[in-house]
């Protein structure tokens, strides 16, 4: 195998991350949505977990997109 072809292979697969922090961000909004809608009182302390869930998530989506853009044009 030519490196040139290993190296879009691996981003392609490190890329492949990407989709599970698209679902887990749907999940973790989906339940922030749910948990609002039965108690709007506990607005202000679910709100601030379910963005810090959203960070800590989206972190993992830049990790993996970083990877890949050093696979691409660092190797």
């Amino acid at each position: 195998m030519e490196a040139e072809a290993a190296k879009l292979i691996g981003a392609g697969i490190a890329v492949i991350a990407l989709a599970g922090v698209g679902v887990g961000i749907g999940n973790i909004f989906a339940a922030l949505i749910n948990s609002i809608a039965r108690n709007p009182a506990a607005r202000g302390e679910v709100f601030g977990i379910g963005i810090l869930g959203f960070a800590l998530t989206e972190a993992i989506a830049l990790f993996a997109l970083v990877v890949a853009l050093l696979l691409l044009f660092v190797f």
